[in-house]
């Protein structure tokens, strides 16, 4: 399946000034088979290396010169390496801290060789850790599942991504039967979500019980991370915490609050869960921003935040939400849907980088996403139906001067009042 991190993996490949990269993301969002695939387009040969399951091979490190490094791999893998042409991957390299500062000295002492290093765990581990951090010596990408513009490819309609780019910049409405046909996928992501072995079972099977089986197998995956990459003390609260995400999505105030977590719960008593599901890749903080000045990040309110989970499937798969009830509009389905369709933004918007806020007037209004599109500070306001009627984008208004405002529903393209409609199947089109 197509993953646009291939063009950044090529880029990387192609640059005089590179240094050894770092992969970072949770697991199962396809980093090992990304790099693999890429190693074996685009290299001569490559070694791999996985510091999890490989015992023993932290002793080549024990020693840090790289041309030391390099023979014993060559040697152990019994095959050559050569600069330039052999695409070295060191997997799960969080579990060898050695490894992790050799890559100092790949880049000071023997930058020819490429290196790229994986890691679901690594910002947990550098954190917690007591071992020295290359600093300045690396290049970092993350990798997110896939977003929905790759579902669409995966499941061969780039006829339709192409439509839907082109109405996105255009303001156009798109044509009603492929409109109708990118909102049944959209209602199809929202359960699959973006996990490439998930998207792939469903894919071939068409079986939403195999779906949430290979999702089960997931999350059960990043509950044993919990207990073997945490501190004891920690354990049970960070996967309280996990699951309270997704149950608090279903709330009308969405706002992650404590008290739900535990009767009398307090910041100080959850804030190492959160930070662990955090440097993860597993969870992410939406904080509320206070007022809208620049830079944005001054403004923030560190005690107020909205939590989301990686991926939109994992997320109704944490609560069993049934695939029947997406596709039927259930009604009994709305707060939480009003919570999963964030969720599947939010995530969307991270895979295209941005730095997201929220903002609230009181109980006046809430706008659901600020972002900063070049110059302009941008207002997007989310709607999980097509009923888009909410004074919230007009108490914004009032308040703060905007070149325009987005709203995402499942309505049909458009540009009326100052607000780009844009059909929540196309949010990847944002950046």
């Amino acid at each position: 399946m197509e993953r646009k991190i291939y063009q950044d993996l090529l880029k990387w490949k192609n640059d005089d000034a590179r240094k050894p990269l770092i992969l970072q993301g949770a697991r199962q969002v396809g980093k090992t088979y990304i790099v693999n695939y890429f190693a074996g387009k685009e290299y001569q040969n490559y070694i791999y290396c996985n510091f999890e399951k490989e015992k023993g091979l932290e002793d080549f490190f024990t020693d840090l010169n790289p041309e030391n490094i390099i023979r014993k791999l060559a040697n152990y893998k019994r095959k050559e390496i050569l600069p330039k042409q052999t695409l070295i991957i060191f997997d799960e390299i969080q579990a060898c801290p050695q490894a992790i500062t050799s890559l100092k000295y790949f880049n000071e002492e023997a930058n020819a060789y490429h290196i790229i290093a994986l890691g679901s765990l690594l910002g947990v581990s550098v954190n917690r850790g007591n071992f020295s951090f290359p600093v300045g010596k690396v290049q970092f990408l993350t990798m997110y599942p896939m977003d929905f513009e790759e579902y669409l490819r995966a499941n061969g309609e780039e006829y339709l991504v192409g439509q839907i780019k082109d109405c996105y910049e255009r303001n156009t409405p798109l044509d009603t039967l492929f409109h109708e046909r990118a909102l049944d996928y959209y209602k199809e992501y929202l359960f699959v979500g973006g996990m490439p072995e998930v998207v792939e079972n469903y894919i071939k099977n068409k079986n939403p019980e195999m779906v949430r089986i290979a999702q089960q197998t997931i999350l059960e995956s990043y509950q044993n991370d919990m207990g073997k990459y945490n501190k004891q003390s920690e354990i049970p609260k960070t996967k309280i915490v996990y699951k309270n995400i997704s149950t608090q999505l279903a709330k009308e105030n969405k706002k992650f609050q404590y008290k739900y977590v535990k009767s009398g719960g307090r910041a100080s008593e959850f804030e190492s869960a959160i930070e662990w599901l955090c440097l993860a890749g597993i969870a992410s903080q939406l904080y509320r921003i206070e007022q809208i000045a620049l830079p944005l990040n001054a403004y923030m309110s560190l005690s107020d935040f909205k939590f989301y989970m990686n991926d939109v499937g994992l997320c109704g798969a944490s609560q069993d939400l049934h695939f029947d009830d997406i596709q039927r509009d259930n009604p009994l389905l709305y707060n939480f849907k009003g919570g999963l369709t964030e969720n599947y933004v939010f995530n969307q918007f991270t895979s295209n980088g941005f730095d997201l806020y929220y903002w609230t007037s009181g109980n006046q209004a809430e706008i659901d996403f600020i972002v900063r599109i070049k110059e302009e500070i941008v207002p997007i306001e989310v709607k999980s139906s097509d009923n888009t009627r909410s004074r919230s984008l007009s108490v914004y208004s009032s308040k703060y001067t905007t070149a325009y405002s987005i709203r995402l529903s499942t309505k049909n393209f458009g540009f009326e009042n100052g607000i780009k409609s844009v059909p929540l199947y196309a949010t990847f089109c944002i950046k």
